[in-house]
């Protein structure tokens, strides 16, 4: 027990720290009070149960960097027990008698267990220390050309991290050396303290007097920390420890693929922090600054200057920043001049990988979306942007031509006009696969194969419009809703069962965003319908292909929607050996042609498409074969091929070439 003059010099320090931490954390709630209404109350027993069991199992953590994993693991359960330690020694501090008190086996178990987290978590900090300051991996770093706030830019978060890994170690360190302090005042070793033994010889011929001093220094070095640590806490990135479990049980449960209604039609998106729903302004203080977000992003791996993790970490030093005025109602500043470039807003190519793998539950897509909808509704879009988004207004589509030549690719082909009569299945076919013309001969196939299987299927020629699922993501709203509006007012005409198609844009669309418009259809894609008939007997694959191949995740059927199988089923029916490359189903790396940007332009600093590099990426596994099941896919891959020099090396087919020479087909003439 510490003297009377240590207990109360101990409760003046906390109370102070306390009331020197309180504005920070009221500044954090008026902060995220700034944001937009968003409604995430909904089953919060189930949503915080959920959470706290993720964060228990460690599961977000789970999809990428295994040897990070086990090294926060250490500190993530070795300090979450260390509360409890605090709480102990705390008790043993005050509480008379304590050591008769706490005794037997819990005491022991609990001794044990301390001790054994103590290196575990000293570990843990010394390698990522050692990690942040020695090693200093690329993935920690920013692409040159990103936008970072002056704090940032001025090595805030390496300094953030030393004060913090400098804290950790100090604190448990501290406590560790007073355990084998406490073993040489007790005359000897004790087994539930195997770690700490080890130091004991260092300290066994101290003096008495000395030896009391320098438990009762380690004690104060160990719980003071945590003290003084309290008011800093709010500005620290480790105020994520608290924030995080809140964000990921508020993070939403609307379909992946369905984008947030605007908030004010007279005035959507937005450009400031004040203008984005409330959890997206909680994301800046969840936010663990891991930079896995842009390690994942095609944007920023292609040499864009747009980086995820940047955009959240600039967030929350810009309300560091202006802290007091921002939580004031001050969050007006336009995130374009702090938080994010323009270039690095239209660079991004909306394909989910950064929400998908933060393992805090943040959304930076979804700010970047938000962003879109400001500036298009201002004006403010790429030239050639603007040329799309008119043709697509006028004509239907996105390739500048007259709608009455979508249905040209079914020369010669016997195909129902679905507008006239009763099908079973609807095929909206889609503008790549409509139009372009790397796609129109695997369009053909798919017809011809549903043909050969007695599907009974049409497609509504002329009458199709674009589905604008990419128009809705490069922000233009109401373009999106009138090319929506016209496609269900022709759909409600239609008599048919399903809807198809091969497209996944098209899918994402016609499945999660129509039905807030009022279309609500049953949308299948095309991979599952190939696996029905085979497994009904209506394909019989009679000539199996040999060899192996890859296949390539699309994202809008992959990540968005999780279909998976469905594809691979094809393949292997098809007979070919299936190779996947590195990243693969969820952790797919985007083909680059999402958010727009195969109507763009490539930016000035890219160093290498994200198409090249997944074409190198398919060749790093030792196969000819990369098969696609999306039109955009095919479109990006076969033009990757031919510019990253790999032509010869590499074929770029359409699972539906698979299913087609398998099947024996003949085709007919164009």
């Amino acid at each position: 027990m510490l003297p009377l003059a240590d207990r109360l010099a101990f409760l003046a320090l906390l109370g102070t720290c306390l009331a020197l931490a309180w504005p920070g954390f009221r500044r954090i709630f008026a902060t995220v009070r700034q944001g937009q209404p968003a409604d995430r109350s909904d089953k919060l027993p189930t949503r915080f149960a959920r959470a706290l069991l993720e964060v228990a199992m460690q599961k977000p953590l789970a999809s990428a960097r295994p040897l990070v994993n086990i090294f926060h693991a250490f500190v993530f359960f070795g300090f979450s027990f260390y509360l409890l330690v605090n709480v102990v020694d705390v008790l043993e501090a005050f509480v008379p008698d304590w050591e008769t008190i706490w005794q037997g086996p819990l005491a022991d178990g609990f001794n044990l267990l301390a001790d054994l987290f103590s290196v575990f978590v000293l570990v843990g900090m010394l390698f990522f220390l050692h990690r942040r300051f020695i090693t200093k991996p690329k993935v920690l770093e920013f692409n040159s050309n990103v936008l970072l706030h002056p704090g940032v830019a001025a090595g805030g978060v390496r300094r953030d991290s030393l004060i913090v890994g400098g804290f950790i170690l100090l604190h448990v360190g501290s406590r560790w050396v007073g355990s084998a302090l406490q073993l040489a005042e007790a005359g000897g070793p004790d087994p539930w303290l195997p770690t700490a033994c080890i130091l004991l010889p260092l300290f066994t011929e101290m003096e008495p007097g000395l030896l009391e001093q320098t438990i009762r220094a380690t004690w104060w070095l160990a719980l003071g920390l945590i003290l003084l640590f309290i008011p800093y806490f709010p500005r620290s990135k480790h105020i994520h420890l608290m924030v995080a479990p809140v964000n990921l049980a508020l993070r939403r449960e609307t379909p992946r693929g369905a984008l947030d209604a605007v908030q004010d039609p007279a005035q959507p998106g937005c450009t400031t922090l004040a203008g984005l729903p409330w959890p997206q302004v909680l994301d800046a203080f969840a936010c663990i600054m891991c930079t896995r977000c842009h390690e994942v992003c095609p944007a920023h791996e292609s040499g864009t200057p747009l980086s995820p993790s940047a955009l959240e970490i600039n967030k929350r030093y810009h309300i560091n920043a202006h802290a007091t005025e921002v939580a004031a109602g001050g969050a007006r500043q336009n995130m374009l001049e702090y938080a994010i470039l323009p270039d690095a807003v239209w660079s991004c190519t909306a394909c989910y990988a950064c929400v998908q793998i933060c393992p805090v539950g943040n959304e930076p897509m979804h700010d970047i979306l938000e962003l879109r909808r400001s500036l298009v509704f201002d004006g403010k879009t790429p030239d050639e942007l603007g040329e799309v988004l008119r043709s697509l207004d006028e004509q239907g589509n996105s390739f500048g031509e007259s709608n009455r030549r979508r249905s040209k690719w079914t020369r010669k082909l016997d195909i129902k006009d679905a507008r006239k009569e009763a099908v079973d299945l609807l095929w909206f076919v889609g503008d790549f696969a409509s139009f372009n013309q790397s796609c129109t001969a695997t369009t053909r196939k798919v017809a011809e194969v549903l043909t050969a299987a007695g599907v009974d299927f049409g497609v509504i020629r002329k009458g199709e419009r674009s589905a604008g699922n990419d128009v809705r993501r490069v922000g233009e709203e109401g373009l999106f809703e009138s090319l929506a509006e016209q496609n269900i007012e022709l759909l409600e005409k239609c008599e048919f069962d399903r809807i198809m198609t091969t497209d996944p844009h098209t899918y994402n669309a016609l499945k999660n965003e129509y039905p807030a418009l009022g279309g609500e259809y049953e949308v299948v894609h095309y991979s599952t319908l190939l696996v029905e008939l085979i497994e009904a007997g209506a394909i019989q694959l009679e000539q199996p292909q040999a060899g192996n191949a890859t296949f390539h995740d699309p994202c809008y059927l992959g990540r968005y929607n999780g279909i998976y199988d469905a594809p691979r089923e094809v393949i292997e029916r098809c007979g070919l050996a299936l190779v996947e490359m590195p990243r693969n189903r969820e952790n797919s790396f985007c083909c680059g042609a999402g958010g727009g940007q195969i109507w763009l332009n490539d930016h000035d600093d890219m160093t290498q498409r994200p198409s090249e590099m997944r074409i190198e990426e398919a060749l790093s596994v030792g196969v000819s074969r990369f098969l696609v099941a999306c039109p955009k896919d095919m479109t990006m891959y076969s033009d990757a091929a031919k510019t990253s020099g790999h032509e010869e090396e590499i074929a770029v087919e359409d699972i539906i070439d698979l299913v087609y020479s398998a099947m024996g087909i003949e085709g007919v003439a164009a």
